[in-house]
């Protein structure tokens, strides 16, 4: 079991309390390939200093799914084994309602091979929020949303 457990620990444990940093420092969209939307934050984590995402999602909602692929790299902060960053890269789709909203917009991230999938729910055009795989929102959802770069 690598690193890719931590991180479904990591996101299965954001309902307890745990320490977060404030978001990564938003690059105002440098370095984005053309058609590409970049989130980025850090979430809360009980042996570390924080979990830095940095999701690049290509494609619009309207697109194809086979043009609408994702990156996602995770790294960990001052965590005291040290793992390396996981990067995973697949397909997203876009699914209609939450568990309270039967509005809502929630993007599915879906790896090619091993990993989890992400749901995360779009509350604006600049801000996405981690939700669990029921679609429901966690308790301390504030601190586990990402930013658009």
């Amino acid at each position: 079991m690598r690193t890719p457990m931590m991180l479904a620990g990591a996101a299965l444990a954001l309902t307890l309390a745990g320490c977060a940093a404030g978001p990564m420092e938003p690059q105002n969209g440098v370095g984005l390939a053309e058609g590409e939307t970049a989130y980025q934050g850090s979430l809360p984590c009980r042996n570390c200093a924080g979990i830095d995402l940095d999701v690049r999602l290509q494609g619009e909602e309207r697109s194809s799914m086979e043009a609408r692929t994702f990156t996602l790299q995770a790294s960990y902060r001052e965590h005291p084994q040290n793992p390396p960053d996981e990067n995973y890269a697949g397909n997203w789709e876009v699914l209609s309602g939450t568990a309270t909203d039967p509005d809502a917009t929630v993007y599915e991230l879906t790896p090619d091979g091993e990993g989890q999938i992400y749901y995360f729910l779009k509350l604006d055009e600049q801000t996405l929020e981690l939700i669990d795989p029921q679609r429901r929102r966690f308790q301390n959802s504030d601190m586990l949303r990402l930013r658009r770069l």
